[in-house]
Protein backbone atom coordinates (compact mmCIF):
# COMPACT_ATOMS: atom_id res chain seq x y z
CA UNK A 1 0.00 0.00 0.00
CA UNK A 2 1.33 3.50 -0.89
CA UNK A 3 1.50 5.79 2.15
CA UNK A 4 0.66 9.50 1.70
CA UNK A 5 3.63 11.86 1.48
CA UNK A 6 4.12 14.93 3.66
CA UNK A 7 2.97 17.09 0.74
CA UNK A 8 -0.23 15.07 0.51
CA UNK A 9 -0.91 15.47 4.24
CA UNK A 10 -0.52 19.26 4.24
CA UNK A 11 -2.22 20.13 0.94
CA UNK A 12 -5.79 19.95 -0.32
CA UNK A 13 -6.94 17.75 -3.19
CA UNK A 14 -7.59 20.88 -5.23
CA UNK A 15 -4.02 22.08 -4.71
CA UNK A 16 -2.64 18.69 -5.70
CA UNK A 17 -4.85 18.65 -8.80
CA UNK A 18 -3.63 22.12 -9.77
CA UNK A 19 -0.01 21.05 -9.40
CA UNK A 20 -0.62 18.21 -11.79
CA UNK A 21 -2.51 20.45 -14.19
CA UNK A 22 -0.08 23.37 -14.60
CA UNK A 23 3.60 24.15 -14.09
CA UNK A 24 6.38 26.23 -15.68
CA UNK A 25 9.53 24.78 -17.24
CA UNK A 26 12.13 25.57 -19.89
CA UNK A 27 11.40 23.44 -22.95
CA UNK A 28 13.73 22.88 -25.95
CA UNK A 29 12.31 24.60 -29.02
CA UNK A 30 12.56 21.44 -31.13
CA UNK A 31 10.15 19.74 -28.72
CA UNK A 32 7.37 22.31 -29.31
CA UNK A 33 5.16 21.82 -32.38
CA UNK A 34 2.83 24.49 -33.77
CA UNK A 35 -0.89 24.41 -33.08
CA UNK A 36 -2.63 22.46 -35.89
CA UNK A 37 -4.11 24.77 -38.56
CA UNK A 38 -2.97 27.84 -36.63
CA UNK A 39 -4.98 30.66 -38.26
CA UNK A 40 -2.71 33.55 -37.30
CA UNK A 41 0.26 34.46 -39.48
CA UNK A 42 3.63 35.09 -37.84
CA UNK A 43 4.97 38.05 -39.83
CA UNK A 44 8.59 39.16 -39.94
CA UNK A 45 7.67 42.82 -39.38
CA UNK A 46 9.28 45.61 -37.36
CA UNK A 47 7.66 44.44 -34.12
CA UNK A 48 9.02 40.95 -34.66
CA UNK A 49 12.52 42.33 -35.22
CA UNK A 50 12.20 44.24 -31.94
CA UNK A 51 11.05 41.07 -30.18
CA UNK A 52 14.03 39.13 -31.56
CA UNK A 53 16.44 41.72 -30.16
CA UNK A 54 14.68 41.69 -26.79
CA UNK A 55 14.77 37.89 -26.60
CA UNK A 56 18.41 37.86 -27.64
CA UNK A 57 19.28 40.24 -24.79
CA UNK A 58 16.87 39.27 -22.02
CA UNK A 59 15.28 35.97 -23.07
CA UNK A 60 11.52 35.31 -23.17
CA UNK A 61 10.07 37.25 -20.23
CA UNK A 62 6.46 36.02 -20.52
CA UNK A 63 6.17 32.20 -20.69
CA UNK A 64 4.31 30.62 -23.59
CA UNK A 65 1.44 28.20 -22.99
CA UNK A 66 1.83 24.61 -24.21
CA UNK A 67 0.10 21.32 -23.59
CA UNK A 68 1.78 17.91 -23.34
CA UNK A 69 1.45 15.39 -26.18
CA UNK A 70 1.36 11.63 -25.86
CA UNK A 71 4.83 11.22 -27.38
CA UNK A 72 6.43 13.35 -24.64
CA UNK A 73 6.73 16.53 -26.72
CA UNK A 74 4.55 19.65 -26.49
CA UNK A 75 2.03 21.56 -28.60
CA UNK A 76 2.09 25.35 -28.68
CA UNK A 77 -1.14 27.02 -27.54
CA UNK A 78 -0.04 30.65 -27.10
CA UNK A 79 3.43 31.90 -27.99
CA UNK A 80 4.15 31.22 -31.67
CA UNK A 81 5.78 34.65 -32.11
CA UNK A 82 7.91 34.15 -29.00
CA UNK A 83 9.02 30.76 -30.31
CA UNK A 84 10.08 32.24 -33.68
CA UNK A 85 11.85 35.11 -31.91
CA UNK A 86 13.71 32.56 -29.75
CA UNK A 87 14.76 30.62 -32.84
CA UNK A 88 15.96 33.77 -34.61
CA UNK A 89 17.83 34.83 -31.46
CA UNK A 90 19.64 31.47 -31.39
CA UNK A 91 17.99 30.38 -28.15
CA UNK A 92 17.71 26.63 -27.61
CA UNK A 93 14.71 26.68 -25.27
CA UNK A 94 12.02 28.95 -23.85
CA UNK A 95 9.98 29.11 -20.64
CA UNK A 96 6.52 27.59 -20.97
CA UNK A 97 3.44 27.06 -18.84
CA UNK A 98 2.56 23.39 -19.28
CA UNK A 99 -1.17 22.91 -18.97
CA UNK A 100 -3.41 19.88 -19.52
CA UNK A 101 -6.11 21.03 -21.92
CA UNK A 102 -8.83 19.41 -23.99
CA UNK A 103 -8.91 20.17 -27.74
CA UNK A 104 -11.76 22.62 -27.15
CA UNK A 105 -10.02 24.42 -24.28
CA UNK A 106 -6.78 24.62 -26.25
CA UNK A 107 -8.54 26.10 -29.30
CA UNK A 108 -10.37 28.74 -27.27
CA UNK A 109 -7.24 29.84 -25.39
CA UNK A 110 -5.21 29.89 -28.63
CA UNK A 111 -7.77 32.13 -30.36
CA UNK A 112 -8.32 34.43 -27.38
CA UNK A 113 -4.60 35.00 -26.82
CA UNK A 114 -4.03 35.98 -30.47
CA UNK A 115 -7.08 38.23 -30.76
CA UNK A 116 -5.31 40.63 -28.37
CA UNK A 117 -2.95 41.65 -31.19
CA UNK A 118 -3.29 45.17 -32.61
CA UNK A 119 -3.46 44.20 -36.28
CA UNK A 120 -5.49 41.17 -37.35
CA UNK A 121 -6.15 40.32 -41.00
CA UNK A 122 -9.69 39.43 -42.15
CA UNK A 123 -8.51 35.91 -43.04
CA UNK A 124 -7.09 35.48 -39.53
CA UNK A 125 -10.37 36.55 -37.96
CA UNK A 126 -12.28 34.28 -40.33
CA UNK A 127 -10.50 31.05 -39.45
CA UNK A 128 -10.03 32.00 -35.78
CA UNK A 129 -13.74 32.76 -35.28
CA UNK A 130 -14.69 29.54 -37.05
CA UNK A 131 -12.32 27.45 -34.91
CA UNK A 132 -13.52 29.03 -31.66
CA UNK A 133 -17.21 28.79 -32.59
CA UNK A 134 -16.83 25.11 -33.48
CA UNK A 135 -15.00 24.49 -30.19
CA UNK A 136 -17.72 26.27 -28.21
CA UNK A 137 -20.39 24.16 -29.86
CA UNK A 138 -18.49 20.92 -29.19
CA UNK A 139 -18.08 21.62 -25.50
CA UNK A 140 -21.71 22.56 -24.97
CA UNK A 141 -21.47 26.34 -25.30
CA UNK A 142 -19.65 26.68 -21.96
CA UNK A 143 -18.26 30.17 -21.46
CA UNK A 144 -16.14 29.56 -18.36
CA UNK A 145 -13.06 28.10 -20.05
CA UNK A 146 -11.24 31.39 -19.84
CA UNK A 147 -12.79 32.34 -16.50
CA UNK A 148 -14.95 35.02 -18.12
CA UNK A 149 -17.02 37.01 -15.59
CA UNK A 150 -19.71 37.34 -18.26
CA UNK A 151 -20.39 33.60 -18.28
CA UNK A 152 -23.56 33.72 -16.19
CA UNK A 153 -24.90 36.76 -18.06
CA UNK A 154 -24.46 35.03 -21.42
CA UNK A 155 -26.15 31.81 -20.38
CA UNK A 156 -28.83 30.65 -22.83
CA UNK A 157 -27.55 32.66 -25.80
CA UNK A 158 -26.47 31.24 -29.14
CA UNK A 159 -22.77 30.45 -29.58
CA UNK A 160 -22.31 33.18 -32.22
CA UNK A 161 -23.94 35.73 -29.89
CA UNK A 162 -21.61 34.71 -27.05
CA UNK A 163 -18.57 34.85 -29.31
CA UNK A 164 -19.66 38.23 -30.67
CA UNK A 165 -19.91 39.73 -27.20
CA UNK A 166 -16.54 38.27 -26.22
CA UNK A 167 -14.70 39.77 -29.22
CA UNK A 168 -16.76 42.96 -29.60
CA UNK A 169 -18.52 42.05 -32.87
CA UNK A 170 -22.18 41.48 -33.73
CA UNK A 171 -23.25 37.89 -34.40
CA UNK A 172 -23.94 38.92 -38.02
CA UNK A 173 -20.39 40.24 -38.36
CA UNK A 174 -19.05 37.00 -36.88
CA UNK A 175 -20.91 35.01 -39.52
CA UNK A 176 -19.69 37.33 -42.29
CA UNK A 177 -16.09 36.72 -41.29
CA UNK A 178 -16.65 32.95 -41.10
CA UNK A 179 -18.06 32.99 -44.64
CA UNK A 180 -14.61 34.15 -45.84
CA UNK A 181 -13.26 30.66 -45.09
CA UNK A 182 -15.18 29.52 -48.21
CA UNK A 183 -13.08 31.74 -50.50
CA UNK A 184 -10.19 30.37 -52.54
CA UNK A 185 -6.83 31.64 -51.29
CA UNK A 186 -6.04 34.17 -54.08
CA UNK A 187 -9.38 35.94 -53.54
CA UNK A 188 -9.00 35.77 -49.75
CA UNK A 189 -5.56 37.35 -50.17
CA UNK A 190 -7.23 40.24 -52.01
CA UNK A 191 -9.49 40.74 -48.98
CA UNK A 192 -6.43 40.84 -46.72
CA UNK A 193 -4.78 43.32 -49.12
CA UNK A 194 -7.93 45.52 -48.99
CA UNK A 195 -8.54 45.11 -52.72
CA UNK A 196 -11.94 43.51 -52.02
CA UNK A 197 -14.13 44.76 -49.16
CA UNK A 198 -15.81 42.47 -46.64
CA UNK A 199 -19.40 42.73 -47.93
CA UNK A 200 -18.64 41.83 -51.59
CA UNK A 201 -16.25 39.12 -50.36
CA UNK A 202 -19.08 37.52 -48.38
CA UNK A 203 -21.26 37.43 -51.52
CA UNK A 204 -18.41 35.84 -53.50
CA UNK A 205 -18.03 33.13 -50.85
CA UNK A 206 -21.31 31.60 -52.08
CA UNK A 207 -19.75 30.88 -55.50
CA UNK A 208 -18.33 27.41 -56.04
CA UNK A 209 -14.56 27.00 -56.23
CA UNK A 210 -14.72 26.59 -60.02
CA UNK A 211 -16.79 29.76 -60.32
CA UNK A 212 -14.34 31.62 -58.07
CA UNK A 213 -11.47 30.42 -60.28
CA UNK A 214 -13.27 31.80 -63.35
CA UNK A 215 -13.84 35.09 -61.52
CA UNK A 216 -10.17 35.23 -60.55
CA UNK A 217 -9.16 34.85 -64.21
CA UNK A 218 -11.44 37.76 -65.13
CA UNK A 219 -10.15 39.91 -62.26
CA UNK A 220 -6.57 39.37 -63.43
CA UNK A 221 -7.44 39.89 -67.11
CA UNK A 222 -9.48 43.05 -66.55
CA UNK A 223 -7.37 44.35 -63.64
CA UNK A 224 -10.47 45.11 -61.58
CA UNK A 225 -12.31 43.81 -58.51
CA UNK A 226 -16.08 43.44 -58.00
CA UNK A 227 -18.12 46.06 -56.21
CA UNK A 228 -20.78 45.00 -53.70
CA UNK A 229 -23.48 45.34 -56.36
CA UNK A 230 -21.50 43.27 -58.86
CA UNK A 231 -20.83 40.59 -56.23
CA UNK A 232 -24.55 40.36 -55.49
CA UNK A 233 -25.22 39.86 -59.22
CA UNK A 234 -22.55 37.17 -59.45
CA UNK A 235 -24.08 35.29 -56.51
CA UNK A 236 -27.59 35.61 -57.98
CA UNK A 237 -26.54 34.17 -61.34
CA UNK A 238 -24.64 31.39 -59.55
CA UNK A 239 -27.71 30.43 -57.49
CA UNK A 240 -29.77 30.36 -60.69
CA UNK A 241 -27.21 28.09 -62.37
CA UNK A 242 -26.46 30.66 -65.07
CA UNK A 243 -22.98 31.83 -64.07
CA UNK A 244 -20.29 31.18 -66.68
CA UNK A 245 -17.22 32.97 -68.05
CA UNK A 246 -19.24 35.19 -70.40
CA UNK A 247 -21.64 36.27 -67.65
CA UNK A 248 -18.76 36.99 -65.28
CA UNK A 249 -17.00 39.10 -67.92
CA UNK A 250 -20.22 40.96 -68.68
CA UNK A 251 -20.86 41.78 -65.02
CA UNK A 252 -17.26 42.75 -64.34
CA UNK A 253 -17.22 45.03 -67.40
CA UNK A 254 -20.07 47.13 -66.03
CA UNK A 255 -18.96 50.60 -65.04
CA UNK A 256 -19.14 51.23 -61.31
CA UNK A 257 -20.83 54.38 -60.03
CA UNK A 258 -17.61 55.93 -58.76
CA UNK A 259 -15.35 54.29 -61.30
CA UNK A 260 -12.87 56.53 -63.13
CA UNK A 261 -12.02 56.00 -66.76
CA UNK A 262 -8.98 53.73 -67.07
CA UNK A 263 -6.43 53.29 -69.82
CA UNK A 264 -5.11 49.75 -70.23
CA UNK A 265 -2.12 48.40 -72.12
CA UNK A 266 -2.03 44.68 -72.95
CA UNK A 267 0.55 43.06 -70.66
CA UNK A 268 2.24 41.17 -73.49
CA UNK A 269 3.19 44.47 -75.18
CA UNK A 270 5.30 45.65 -72.20
CA UNK A 271 6.46 42.37 -70.62
CA UNK A 272 9.90 42.61 -72.23
CA UNK A 273 10.61 45.83 -70.32
CA UNK A 274 9.99 44.34 -66.87
CA UNK A 275 11.17 41.41 -64.78
CA UNK A 276 8.76 38.43 -64.57
CA UNK A 277 7.91 39.13 -60.92
CA UNK A 278 7.02 42.81 -61.38
CA UNK A 279 3.63 43.74 -59.88
CA UNK A 280 1.02 45.88 -61.66
CA UNK A 281 1.80 48.80 -59.32
CA UNK A 282 5.55 48.56 -59.99
CA UNK A 283 4.89 48.58 -63.74
CA UNK A 284 2.51 51.54 -63.44
CA UNK A 285 4.98 53.55 -61.30
CA UNK A 286 7.83 52.84 -63.76
CA UNK A 287 5.73 53.93 -66.76
CA UNK A 288 4.70 57.16 -65.00
CA UNK A 289 8.34 57.97 -64.15
CA UNK A 290 9.38 57.22 -67.74
CA UNK A 291 6.66 59.54 -69.09
CA UNK A 292 7.68 62.32 -66.70
CA UNK A 293 11.30 61.97 -67.83
CA UNK A 294 10.19 61.97 -71.48
CA UNK A 295 8.17 65.18 -70.95
CA UNK A 296 11.10 66.95 -69.24
CA UNK A 297 13.47 66.06 -72.08
CA UNK A 298 10.93 67.13 -74.69
CA UNK A 299 10.46 70.52 -73.00
CA UNK A 300 14.21 71.08 -72.74
CA UNK A 301 14.57 70.47 -76.49
CA UNK A 302 11.78 72.94 -77.28
CA UNK A 303 13.52 75.79 -75.42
Amino acid sequence: MNLPTADDLFSTQEERDNEKREYVKAIPLDQISDFPNHPFKVRMDEKMLEMIESVREYGVLSPAVVRPKEDGTYEMIAGHRRKLASQMADRSDMPCIVRDLTDEEATIIMVDSNLQREEILPSEKAFAYKMKLDAMKRQGQRTDLTSSPLATKLKGKRSDEILGEQVGESKDQIRRYIRLTELIKPILDMVDDKKIALRPAVELSYLSQDQQEMLLDTIQLQDCTPSHAQAIKLRKFAEEGRLNEDVILSIMSEEKGNQKEQFRIPRERINKYFSPGASAKQIEDTIIKALELYRKRKRSRER
